[in-house]
C-alpha cells in the first residue's frame, strides 16, 4: 500500500528532499493501481476533518485515506464502506464477510466453537479481521451503546486465543480451565467494552501474571481491550476475514495455486442468471479447475466489477455454482441432467462472494451468474486449490478442427461413461488392493482416482467422448489393481 515508505517519510536532516508529493498502491480485480496525491489535507479550525492519527505530527493515516478516496473520487463514497472491501484492496487478499446473529453463534455452542478454532487458524495464517455492529439508520451512526461499543465502527481483531485461568472460582463459574477470548481495537482509540475482562475489571486477577505479561495486556484508554468470544459472539454481528494468499512456490509455509479468470455477462448469449433460470443458466461463462488431491480445501471468490463512484447501492445480485464434471471435459456443459451439481453460493448484492468446500479429486466447473438473466456486468472469479489445479475457461461447444485434422471426420456421436464402483476384486495383499479404472476411446484416456485398500471400491468417476468412428472404435473400460 505504502511502497518504499522510508524514502517517502519526512527526513529532518534533509528537509530539502521533501516534495509534499506521496505514492500509494491499491488492489483492484486483480491488479496494483498507483495512486499519487499532494500532502493538501481538509481541515476545519485547525483540526483535520476525517481520520487522523493520535499524534499530532503524524499524518500517514490521513494521506493514506486520500489516496484511497481519490481512487473512488470522493470522500462520501467511503462513508459506510463494506469491512471486507477495503481489506482486499489494502492487501489484494481474499475477504469471507459472515453474519454471526445469522449463524446464530450466540445461542449455537457448536457454531461458537467452530468460528473460533477457525478465527484462530487465520490468526495463526496472518489473515487480517475486523468486526462491526451496524448502524440501521444516520442517526445510529456512531451511537455508543451500554455495552461500551460503538455501532457503525469497524473494530480490528489483533488477536484470538486461549487464555488459562487459574484453579480459583472461575472453575466453577465457567465449568473449563481455558477461555476463549478475543482481543479488539477501535481505531478511533475511544470507547472501549465496559463487560467481563474489559480494561481493569476484577476478571483479570483471576488471570496468573505470567500470562498476563505474555499477551501484553496494559490497561489505557488506548481503545485496544479484550473480550469473551462469547461475549464477542452475543454483541457483534458482522466479520469480516481476509486471506492473504501465498501463492509463491518458494514460501516455507502453505502455498496455494492460484486461477484467475476475467470475464462479463453480456447480452446475447451470456448472461443467463442463476440455477433456477433452466433455459438461459448454462449461457453463462463456464470456468474448469482440477482437485488433484485425494480432498483438497478449495477457495472460490467471484468479485463483480463496480464503479463506485457515487453514493448508493450499485452492485448486482451474484453468485456462482459448482458441478462435478466428466474427468476429460474440455468443453462446454450443454445439459445438467447428468451432471452432479454440488454447491451454489449466496446470492447476494455485494461486491463480492466467497466461497470455501472441502472437495475429492477430479475435475469441477464453476459458473458465476447473476442472480437474474439479461443483467450485464465485468466481474474477477480466483480460485484456489493446494496443487496445481489447471484453471480455465470453456470457450468452446465442442472439438476443433486442427490444421491437421482437417481431412478428418466431425463428430458424430458424443458418449458419456460413468463407473460407479466394483465388488469383489482379486486381493493383492492381506489389506486387499489399491484399484482403478481406465476408460478408452479412438485414442484416448481417462484414468479415474485409484481407491486405497478395497475390493470393493467406489469410483464414481465419468468421462465424455466426441466420437468420430463410433463402429470401428468401442469403448473399453478396464480396472487395474495396483500396489
Amino acid at each position: 500500500v505504502i511502497p518504499d515508505h522510508e524514502t517517502q517519510d519526512w527526513n529532518s536532516e534533509k528537509p530539502e528532499e521533501y516534495a509534499g508529493i506521496f505514492h500509494f498502491r491499491f488492489w483492484r480485480y486483480g491488479e496494483w493501481l498507483d495512486v499519487v496525491i499532494d500532502d493538501q489535507l481538509p481541515t476545519r479550525n485547525g483540526q483535520l476533518l476525517f481520520i487522523h492519527s493520535k499524534e499530532r505530527n503524524e499524518f500517514w493515516s490521513a494521506l493514506l485515506e486520500k489516496a484511497y478516496t481519490k481512487l473512488f473520487g470522493n470522500y462520501e463514497v467511503l462513508d459506510g464502506g463494506e469491512l471486507a472491501e477495503a481489506l482486499e484492496d489494502f492487501t489484494g487478499g481474499v475477504s469471507d464477510t459472515m453474519n454471526l446473529q445469522k449463524m446464530e453463534v450466540a445461542e449455537k455452542m457448536e457454531e461458537r466453537t467452530a468460528l473460533f478454532e477457525r478465527m484462530k487458524k487465520e490468526m495463526d495464517r496472518n489473515s487480517l479481521m475486523a468486526a462491526s455492529i451496524p448502524a440501521t439508520s444516520s442517526e445510529e451512526m456512531e451511537a455508543t451503546l451500554d455495552s461500551g461499543l460503538v455501532k457503525g465502527h469497524a473494530y480490528g481483531v489483533t488477536c484470538v486465543k486461549n487464555i488459562h485461568l487459574e484453579g480459583s472460582g472461575l472453575f466453577g463459574i465457567f465449568g473449563r480451565e481455558k477461555m476463549p477470548m478475543v482481543r479488539l481495537r477501535n481505531p478511533w482509540g475511544q470507547c472501549e467494552w465496559k463487560g467481563a475482562f474489559s480494561d481493569g475489571s476484577p476478571e483479570w486477577q483471576k488471570i496468573d501474571k505470567n500470562d498476563r505479561s505474555k499477551i501484553g495486556l496494559t490497561f489505557e484508554d488506548d481503545g485496544e481491550f479484550w473480550m469473551t468470544f462469547e461475549d464477542f459472539s452475543k454483541h457483534f454481528v458482522n466479520v469480516a476475514i481476509c486471506r492473504v494468499v501465498n501463492t509463491s512456490i518458494f514460501s516455507l509455509r502453505k502455498t496455494w495455486s492460484e486461477g484467475i479468470g476475467n470475464g462479463e455477462w453480456k447480452k446475447p448469449g451470456s448472461c443467463g442468471g442463476c440455477i433456477n433460470n433452466k433455459e438461459s443458466f448454462l449461457q453463462n461463462p463456464q470456468y474448469a479447475f482440477d482437485v488433484s488431491e485425494d480432498e483438497d480445501e478449495v477457495m472460490v471468490q467471484l468479485m463483480q466489477k463496480t464503479s463506485r463512484t457515487k453514493l448508493g447501492d450499485d452492485n448486482e445480485t451474484i453468485g456462482c455454482t459448482v458441478i462435478k464434471v466428466e474427468e476429460n471435459r474440455r468443453y462446454r456443459i450443454h445439459n445438467l441432467f447428468y451432471q452432479e451439481v454440488l454447491n451454489s453460493t449466496v446470492f447476494r448484492n455485494s461486491r463480492s462472494i466467497f466461497f470455501r468446500d472441502t472437495l475429492k479429486k477430479g475435475r469441477y466447473v464453476i459458473i458465476p451468474c447473476t442472480f437474474k438473466p439479461d443483467i450485464e456486468g465485468s466481474f474477477l472469479l480466483r480460485v484456489y486449490t493446494s496443487s496445481d489445479n489447471s484453471f480455465k475457461q470453456l470457450t468452446h461447444d465442442q472439438p476443433m478442427k486442427s490444421f491437421w485434422q482437417c481431412f478428418s471426420r466431425e463428430p458424430v456421436l458424443l458418449t458419456r461413461v460413468k463407473v460407479l464402483k466394483a465388488v469383489g476384486l482379486e486381493k493383492q495383499d492381506d489389506v486387499g488392493a489399491d484399484p482403478y479404472c481406465v476408460i478408452s476411446c479412438e485414442r484416448e484416456k481417462v484414468y479415474t482416482k485409484v481407491v486405497k485398500d478395497t475390493t470393493d471400491p467406489d469410483f464414481n468417476s465419468s468421462a465424455i467422448f466426441y466420437r468420430r468412428n463410433p463402429d470401428k472404435s468401442p469403448i473399453k473400460v478396464q480396472v487395474s489393481l495396483s500396489r
